[in-house]
């Protein structure tokens, strides 16, 4: 925990507001702020996309305790969420929250391969969720629809979507396998893997996941229909809720319809943001965000001000949060290891 210093939550913030600022800045116009009126139906969007976030951390924190078998408390899967929530905005994207949930779920007393089980399981059903409703989203609609009309940017991020879900789609295949099928293989097969020089640099933290994937095999593949019906639809829950947000922003916002489409949009800004090189795929997410929405807004400024409010909703938040949990989380630590 020592690597949470001031320098990790203070870096995507910057990195964040310069983007923000420099975009603003360059596309400012005065008719942006005469284009916004605050009112009932602005404040009510604002609101239900507060409510939709925390719904959406409530099926998060759900599913740890289904994992969990109940063992634990509440307040347990809080602290929990709340640092694997934060470890995502301090770390890029490809790295996430999920490579530490063995070590919280520890200190909160889960033993090592219950916490390994459930950290796999998590991964593997996320992945699930965005490897079944791509080809989904693709039944309703087309290619220019969700990636916008041909051009070098839509172009771009068209061949980065394919490329990802791609990757994601393995690996989701690997997991599976690993889980159900042929754990011993996979664990092989990532530990051979790992020896690749390109790879050397993960070596450790590729061979102790495959340990990981091996030991949580023995503790999932027996679980029953019920079991994983519950933890998808926790899954989905979170998942829904997520994307909702910007579907509650833009009713706030925009008098424009299309809000199928701006549900979907998000999944493809998912998949794209998951290799985004900054902490929390900070500066990368608002200008894409804005990119991706403006054509949603009468204004098209309005998407970079909505761009703003989306993250502090999804992404600054939980900067706050593990910065007040933290301490408090470290201290009671000591306090058990002690």
């Amino acid at each position: 925990m020592k690597g949470f210093s001031r320098y990790s939550i203070g870096l995507p913030v910057v990195i964040g507001l310069a983007v923000f600022f420099a975009i603003f800045y360059k596309e400012y116009d005065s008719s942006l702020f005469r284009g916004l009126t605050v009112d009932a139906k602005m404040i009510a969007g604002v609101v239900l996309a507060v409510v939709l976030i925390l719904m959406r951390d409530a099926g998060l924190m759900l599913r740890f305790r289904q994992m969990s078998a109940y063992a634990l408390s509440w307040r347990q899967v809080f602290n929990v969420n709340v640092l694997c929530e934060f470890t995502s905005a301090v770390t890029p994207s490809s790295v996430g929250g999920s490579s530490l949930i063995v070590l919280f779920l520890k200190k909160e007393g889960v033993e090592m391969g219950r916490a390994s089980a459930i950290m796999v399981a998590c991964l593997f059903l996320d992945e699930l969720f965005l490897v079944l409703l791509c080809p989904l989203i693709l039944l309703f609609f087309s290619a220019d629809e969700l990636f916008g009309a041909s051009n070098l940017f839509s172009s771009s991020i068209k061949l980065l979507f394919i490329a990802t879900y791609s990757v994601v789609f393995l690996w989701t295949v690997v997991l599976f396998v690993a889980l159900f099928k042929r754990p011993n293989y996979v664990k092989s097969l990532l530990q051979l893997i790992a020896k690749l020089p390109v790879l050397r640099r993960w070596k450790d933290k590729i061979e102790v996941f495959a340990t990981d994937l091996a030991l949580s095999s023995g503790e999932l593949s027996n679980q029953s229909m019920h079991f994983w019906f519950k933890a998808m639809g926790s899954t989905c829950l979170a998942w829904i809720c997520r994307f909702a947000v910007v579907n509650a922003l833009l009713f706030a916002f925009s008098e424009q319809n299309g809000h199928l489409l701006a549900f979907a949009r998000q999944l493809i800004l998912w998949i794209v943001m998951t290799v985004a090189p900054t902490p929390g795929g900070s500066g990368v997410s608002e200008y894409m965000f804005k990119e991706y929405y403006e054509s949603f807004f009468p204004i098209a400024g309005v998407a970079l001000i909505v761009a703003f409010v989306w993250r502090i909703i999804t992404y600054y938040l939980y900067l706050l949060l593990g910065f007040l949990v933290i301490p408090s989380w470290i201290t009671k630590s000591k306090d058990k290891e002690e």
